[in-house]
This record gives structure tokens, sequence and C-alpha cells, in this order.
């Protein structure tokens, strides 16, 4: 017997109860008989204003993540999705490597990070050299520059937003994301990324890789992308970019 709606794959996914971006993205960008299921790490608060208020947000999803794995064991997935990606970036790849195991050791299945998902795009695209926006506080771009680098990628510059607050991510406004865009395709770079899967870029990059010439791989595009193709869903998604589009 299989689901009656996921009968291809179910996926189990965690994000922070704050972001309001993600499960709205992965649902548009949705196949035939594959769901996606939600289980909420509580953020109970939501600053992260400076260093140190994006370090407090981190050690609470550090200290609900296991729970909040365990919660959606319960409707049995197939596979696991993160719906969040700071902590995929932290300590670069040996710290992404701590995660996807710290995840598979609870669920007994297999994981798609954020931070996995961009290095295999940029595999895929032959890009060396890349710019990248965050919403994130310099202690977060210290760790999304360490995790490229680690891999050989060069990062020209990165744009950290710094949000005040975990919800303020998702307010965002498009043309502030658009200027981000523009400003670092003006570097020497083979494609750009976008870090943070509350920040809304999903539409906004599949239009900007057709007037920049540019890969922009914006991290729920990509995340969403590499669950499918890790479980042989081939279908195309369009809206999205290349990525889910063509490959």
């Amino acid at each position: 017997m299989t689901d009656a709606l996921g009968w291809r794959r179910k996926f189990g996914v965690i994000a922070p109860s704050t972001n309001t971006i993600v499960e709205p993205d992965f649902s548009r960008m949705g196949v035939a008989g594959v769901t996606s299921h939600f289980s909420r790490i509580h953020i109970r608060d939501q600053n992260m204003a400076g260093d140190a208020g994006m370090q407090r947000l981190l050690e609470q999803i550090r200290d609900e993540i296991g729970a909040a794995c365990e919660r959606v064991l319960t409707c049995e997935p197939d596979y696991m999705v993160m719906g969040m990606s700071a902590e995929t970036f932290w300590g670069g790849v040996a710290g992404n490597k701590e995660f996807v195991k710290q995840i598979h050791d609870i669920t007994g299945l297999r994981v798609a990070t954020g931070a996995e998902a961009c290095e295999r795009a940029l595999r895929l695209y032959g890009a060396r050299r890349v710019g990248i926006v965050t919403p994130y506080q310099p202690v977060g771009d210290e760790n999304v520059r360490r995790f490229f680098t680690e891999l050989g990628f060069d990062v020209d510059r990165i744009i950290g937003l710094r949000c005040p607050t975990a919800v303020s991510i998702a307010h965002v406004p498009e043309e502030e994301l658009r200027e981000a865009l523009r400003e670092l395709a003006r570097g020497d770079v083979d494609a750009l990324i976008q870090c943070g899967t509350n920040l809304s870029m999903v539409r906004l990059a599949d239009e900007a890789e057709r007037w920049m010439g540019l890969p922009v791989i914006a991290i729920n595009a990509a995340t969403w992308w590499m669950a499918l193709r890790d479980n042989g869903i081939r279908d195309h998604v369009y809206g999205a970019g290349a990525l889910l589009r063509e490959h």
C-alpha cells in the first residue's frame, strides 16, 4: 500500500517555526505524487541582531531539532529535507557532514541540505567563483564563506543583509534582493547563490538568470531539486530556475 497523495515519495521537512517562505516555496514547486510534511522547530526568541543574536537562534535550533525529527517520523516519510540553511553551513564542510550524520542517526533516512544542494549545483554548472547574498549576521556569512572555500570555490563577495529577527527575513523586499544580485554580478563571478530559506528568492532567481546570463541558485529551489533527484524523480519544474527546469 502507498500513500494516496505521496505515492512516489513523502518528504519529512524540518523548518523553524518563524519561517513563512520555505513551506509555500516547496508547495509551489511540487510535482505529482510527492508530498512534503513539515515539522517545526520552536523558536522562542527570534531576535537575531548581531552575532550573539544569531548564535542564540542556532542554539535554539540545536536544542529542538531532535524532537522535530522525531515528530515528523510519525508520518513515515521516505526522505528528510532541511527547510533551514544556516546550520547546514556552520562549521564548514565538516560541520555539514556532522549535521547530516546527526539527522540520519535520528531518522535513518537520507537528508537534503541547502549547503550540499548548492555545492552540487555549482559543480553541475562548472562554476568556480561565486557571489552570495544572505540574511545573516557577519558570523553567519563567515561560516558560509568557510564552507564554499573549503570546497575549493572562490567567494568573490558576500552581501549579508543582517536581518534583525528571524521573521523579518521574509520581509526583505524584492527590490533590495534585485539590487543585491546586480551588485554581486558586477564582480568576477560564474554564479550567484542565495542562502537563507526564509528569504524569498525562487521566483526572482528564475527571472534574474534570464537578464544576467548567470546561474542564480535560490537555496529553496536547490534543496528541492536535490531532494527530487536523490529520489529518482526527474520531473521538470518551471518558474523556479534552470536547475529544476533543465537538470
